[in-house]
């Protein structure tokens, strides 16, 4: 009797492996897990939790069952930092930003495929070592990867949580933002060590080393000297809050200006886009400007947003005195999305389903200090910065290194305005303050405003609900002082990638 060949077997009831019904939840966990650090930067600032907050996501890479399920959860873990992070970008950028965080929140599976490879139970001696060194450094790596301006820029470093506590920003004057970011890494690695190794001799290791770490900045801070003092200059932020039509705005900052005469001040400074006249081809708005400078015997630092002469917009800080237009400086990072569109005759859409730039913005070409002047016509060097680029350590460091006293930073959020937006933005001048020994400030059309002095340690601001202007005195350090972060540059993040290149090639020789 001839067989009968067997019915073929449907597959499409089969149930899912146990593994393949844990991947998804764990994925999910790891995408929930990217949020929490960023409760550690403002607006909800609780700085504390950051030195713990990556360890739920560190652990479930950790427990992956497989090293590319590692790198999967890193990946998930990345998208859900930069999602939550940049949450009130979706205005201006709309569906761009689900898009983004995938695309940048990939930089982290090799933060999942590290800590598996060197975390992995049963934990060692040697791998927890290594891995104290390793993990930050590869976070570090992507940290400065992202900072790449065709990549959105250095928005929520993780150093940044601690933009309130001068004696961590010790570091920063070292070695940067970077460093500050280092160290809360490699903490939040030892106590994952201190959490899941069996043995003692890993735990101890990593519990020294997270001690050491947690005491390296208030000891540099306490054996650091403070940056001597040499004058004070003072200076008035002008915040007129939020107006949307631009002749009404000008006449704002006008008003609040004008309250100044009779005060000792040396520079006013406008927000961002506080005109749009250009001030090189509008005598009329420039005549008001210069006798507002005369009234006040204050330079004035306008934010023009305007279009030029050759038919194009740029955003410029623009000098001025009795006399006239004394100096401007031209913005040269653009806001991606917000004042350009990369790729725009692929991307130019998404202006159409969001506020994203209905044309490109003319971007700078260099940059120098502008020539202010104080009260007594001695010079005041202003290291002058308009929004966005305030986040880049490095054009602050420019600045410092080229002679200038104060930094300024003109702003605008009226966009995020009720979002986090505002108060993350201003505490990257507290940083930039820390980091080259120069006292900050940053005006904003709507806020905040604030001032803050050499060493990151706030002076005085104005919140997104007040209107007015805030007059601060600062004491200004000797013009040639620069800290170590001013002459190294970014050493920590170079040392970091050839930490990360290394463990790449020993990986790759251990599996051969």
């Amino acid at each position: 009797m001839p067989l009968r060949p067997a019915p073929p077997v449907s597959t499409s009831s089969r149930p899912a492996s146990p593994a393949a019904a844990r991947r998804y939840p764990a994925r999910v966990a790891a995408l929930a897990a990217g949020a929490v650090p960023v409760l550690a930067f403002p607006a909800p600032a609780l700085a504390a939790l950051a030195w713990v907050a990556l360890v739920p996501g560190l652990l479930l890479m950790q427990r992956a069952p497989g090293a590319r399920e590692a790198a999967v959860r890193g990946w998930w873990f990345g998208a859900g930092f930069i999602l939550t992070a940049m949450y009130w970008l979706i205005p201006s950028i709309g569906p761009a930003l689900p898009v983004l965080a995938v695309l940048v929140g990939g930089l982290q599976a090799g933060l999942g495929l590290a800590v598996w490879r060197l975390l992995h139970p049963p934990l060692t001696t040697g791998r927890a070592l290594a891995a104290l060194v390793v993990v930050p450094a590869v976070w570090l790596t992507t940290e400065y990867a992202r900072s790449w301006h065709a990549l959105g820029g250095p928005w929520a470093l993780l150093g940044a949580t601690q933009w309130q506590h001068p004696a961590v920003l010790a570091l920063a004057s070292a070695g940067g933002i970077w460093l500050v970011s280092a160290a809360v890494v490699a903490v939040n690695t030892g106590v994952l060590i201190v959490l899941t190794a069996a043995g003692r001799r890993p735990r101890a290791l990593a519990a020294l080393a997270t001690a050491l770490v947690l005491a390296a900045g208030p000891l540099l801070f306490a054996l650091r000297a403070a940056p001597a003092p040499a004058g004070t200059a003072v200076v008035a932020l002008v915040q007129p809050g939020v107006v949307e039509d631009p002749q009404a705005r000008f006449d704002a900052s006008t008003r609040v200006t004008a309250a100044l005469a009779g005060r000792p001040v040396d520079l006013v400074v406008w927000g961002e886009s506080s005109t749009t006249a250009d001030l090189d081809r509008d005598p009329a708005a420039l005549s008001r400007l210069s006798r507002l400078s005369a009234t006040t015997g204050a330079m004035i630092l306008a934010g023009e947003d305007a279009r030029k002469a050759d038919g194009r917009i740029s955003k410029d800080a623009v000098l001025v005195s009795p006399a006239g237009v004394l100096d401007r400086y031209r913005k040269i990072r653009l806001v991606p999305f917000g004042e350009y569109i990369p790729l725009r005759p692929l991307l130019g859409w998404i202006a159409g389903v969001s506020r994203a730039a209905g044309e490109n913005r003319a971007p700078g070409t260099s940059f120098h200090p502008l020539p202010a002047t104080d009260h007594g016509g001695g010079p005041l060097p202003v290291g002058a910065l308009i929004c966005f680029e305030s986040a880049f350590p490095d054009m602050s460091r420019t600045a410092a290194r080229d002679g200038a006293r104060v930094l300024v930073y003109q702003s605008s959020t009226s966009t995020f305005q009720h979002t986090w937006a505002p108060e993350q933005h201003v505490s990257l001048a507290a940083i930039r303050a820390a980091e080259t020994g120069r006292p900050a400030v940053q005006a904003s059309l709507t806020g905040v405003s604030a001032a803050f002095d050499a060493q990151g340690r706030e002076l005085a601001r104005l919140g997104t609900d007040r209107t007015g202007a805030l007059t601060v005195r600062l004491t200004l350090t000797e013009p040639g002082a620069l800290t170590w972060y001013d002459r190294l540059g970014d050493v920590v993040p170079l040392a970091a990638l050839l930490v990360t290149a290394a463990a790449v090639v020993a990986a790759r020789r251990r599996r051969g």
